[in-house]
């Protein structure tokens, strides 16, 4: 049963959600990874066979499907 780290809540979806990764200071985005999200807060959590795959995938076992340009801006 899933209970939120955050804030407690027991109600979540399962959605796909784009993240950003930084591995070794260089930015990577995972797109449409499916994962949990908590109705109240938003906090995204991923099961432990997925956050694998996302690892591996960072770290050489896949290629990327595409490179984009961001801005970035200092605060």
């Amino acid at each position: 049963m899933f209970q939120c780290h955050v804030c407690g809540s027991t109600e979540a979806q399962e959605n796909l959600v784009d993240e950003v990764f930084r591995v070794n200071g260089k930015l990577f985005v995972v797109e449409k990874i499916p994962a949990t999200v908590c109705s109240r807060c938003g906090e995204v959590t991923f099961s432990m066979e997925r956050a694998e795959r996302v690892r591996k995938m960072l770290n050489g076992d896949s290629k990327p499907v595409k490179s984009i340009e961001v801005d970035v801006f200092a605060y």
